[in-house]
């Protein structure tokens, strides 16, 4: 297994952070959040790379909100500072986990998504069908509240098993726990009350 080292300056670099924002911003540009830090961007982009390198970042709170995708599903959306900074981040440490994902892994992959998913399963269906002459069962689910349930602890574990970078894994602590067990909490009681 490849270990990495030294991420942390390649995450906060600034020029990583403005590439972040073009990455970011794509298909958001008439929100107002979105204008109001594009309005004063390099102020921000700049406070934002201070802030990292003097080790003062501190993850923003969620807003929250629910969608009707057809069904209804209940949203934190961190600010946009915080969203650039996750871009960032991605744009770095997805390379070192992109190789270990299984090739039938498709959501939120670079040249993968939805329409190679459903490509990829017809393949599959028709060779255990054999071209549609034998019976084939499909599992469709989902994991309710999925991401809310991940175990904060273990997804930290397994990022130090490849970043051995004190300060890239402080980050990636402070950002994995901005989504706090109390709002995860209150999160289950109001999908309790919620139709």
């Amino acid at each position: 297994m490849k270990i990495y080292k030294d991420i942390y300056n390649r995450i906060i670099s600034a020029e990583n952070l403005f590439s972040a924002w073009e990455a970011f911003k794509d298909g958001k540009g008439k929100r107002r959040d979105v204008l109001e830090f594009e309005s004063r961007l390099e102020e921000h982009i700049f406070r934002l790379h201070r802030d990292l390198q003097s080790k003062k970042y501190r993850h923003g709170s969620y807003s929250s909100f629910y969608i009707t995708d057809p069904k209804q599903r209940h949203i934190h959306k961190a600010t946009v500072r915080d969203r650039i900074l996750h871009h960032a981040i991605f744009s770095v440490i997805n390379p070192m986990f992109e190789e270990t994902f299984i090739p039938t892994s498709f959501s939120c992959r670079i040249g993968f998504g939805t329409h190679k998913g459903v490509s990829a399963l017809a393949r599959m269906v028709r060779v255990v069908s054999r071209n549609n002459t034998r019976p084939c069962f499909v599992l469709k689910c989902d994991i309710r509240k999925f991401f809310d349930s991940i175990n904060h602890a273990t997804l930290i574990a397994i990022l130090q098993r490849r970043i051995k970078d004190k300060d890239a894994m402080q980050l990636l602590t402070e950002i994995i726990d901005s989504f706090s067990t109390s709002l995860r909490k209150r999160t289950e009681r109001e999908s309790l009350i919620q139709p």
